[in-house]
């Protein structure tokens, strides 16, 4: 089985503002250790997928981080998104590309921005579905099992009809998707046992997918196609992205195909979506407080966050569950709670002429 990774690294990073800016975003940051998150997604595919077999999908001004920080990659292998257009075109430039080597190779469907702790284990799971992907011709998603009625994430309804193994691992079919939930509904999704998180991690052959735009997304197939029959040099790249509409891959195929399936795993996953998964990823002290990088003093406070590179001592006094990020030009201080809450704080900055130098 010839198996190919395509990691989707174009987000702005708008919750990790102001660590993440414009010019370098969240998945090329070193948030946690040595490496910076898309060194992460690739490296822990050694073994499974050759750095040669991995392709990259970014924002055209992100090519020169790429090549920057995973030099190893296959040159033509690193496509520059002339506009976004969220994930069902990004996914639909990569099967394009395969298409045109081999339809019937394995596509590994990874964000770039993903924290993952138990490598091993994560492997095994993305062999199984790949198994199935190949000999069910299978859409194939990973389903995070859940510890808590998690409201920041979207669900996967597995069923009990259905069931296969590979490997040893269980593979489910899926009833259906479901949205973020409010808290009573994440209880009872939690108490049901039949759902999981919806991790954004996909497998499927390539022919599966591009026979699935073809049915479900004609208006991205029309361009894919247009895609396969050209060279695929940087002009055509970028007619086919100016040409599809903006939608998700969840949306347009995943939530409509009648050949979906899940394999559930639990692999130390985090989607490391705001500050407060930073809090919850960092070593932390006696208090639960948390310094990234920094040289903070904690008095009388608990379940913080400090991050700063700027060598200046941060001291929090009598405060818990708060959030301080200091950069070059700006300062940042959150209610953890409140984390997802700086999308917007960073749609404001970017609305305002006389802030957005600070993005």
């Amino acid at each position: 089985m010839m198996k190919y990774a395509v990691i989707m690294a174009g987000g702005a990073g708008t919750r990790f503002w102001p660590k993440s800016k414009i010019a370098k975003p969240k998945q090329f940051l070193k948030l946690f250790g040595d490496q910076t998150m898309l060194q992460k997604t690739i490296r822990r595919l050694d073994g499974f997928i050759n750095p040669e077999q991995v392709l990259v999908i970014t924002n055209d001004d992100y090519r020169a981080h790429v090549f920057e920080q995973v030099p190893d990659l296959n040159k033509s292998f690193v496509i520059g998104e002339k506009v976004g257009r969220n994930t069902a075109p990004c996914v639909g430039s990569a099967a394009a590309l395969l298409y045109k080597k081999d339809p019937d190779a394995v596509m590994v469907v990874l964000p770039a921005d993903h924290e993952i702790t138990d490598k091993e284990e994560f492997i095994r799971i993305l062999d199984a579905a790949a198994q199935s992907a190949e000999k069910d011709n299978a859409l194939v998603t990973i389903g995070i099992e859940p510890d808590r009625p998690e409201t920041g994430y979207g669900y996967i309804h597995r069923s009990q009809k259905g069931k296969s193994q590979y490997l040893n691992k269980s593979v489910f079919d899926v009833r259906s998707f479901a949205e973020k939930p409010d808290l009573e509904k994440a209880k009872s999704f939690l108490a049901s046992g039949d759902y999981l998180w919806n991790s954004g991690i996909f497998i499927w052959k390539v022919s599966a997918i591009v026979d699935a735009f073809k049915k479900y997304l004609p208006e991205v197939y029309d361009n894919m196609e247009t895609l396969m029959e050209s060279s695929c040099e940087k002009d055509d790249i970028d007619l086919f992205y100016t040409g599809c509409p903006s939608i998700s891959i969840d949306y347009g195929i995943m939530e409509k195909a009648d050949n979906v399936k899940v394999v559930p795993g639990s692999f130390g996953w985090n989607d490391v979506g705001s500050w407060k998964a930073v809090h919850e990823l960092s070593n932390k002290d006696q208090d639960e407080n948390a310094n990234e990088g920094a040289k903070a003093l904690f008095h009388k406070s608990s379940s913080s966050l400090v991050h700063s590179e700027s060598g200046k001592l941060i001291t929090l006094v009598g405060v818990q569950n708060l959030a301080v990020v200091e950069t070059e030009d700006s300062i940042l201080v959150i209610d953890l709670d409140h984390a997802q809450e700086v999308k917007e704080v960073y749609d404001k900055i970017e609305k305002d002429p006389e802030l957005r130098e600070y993005l």
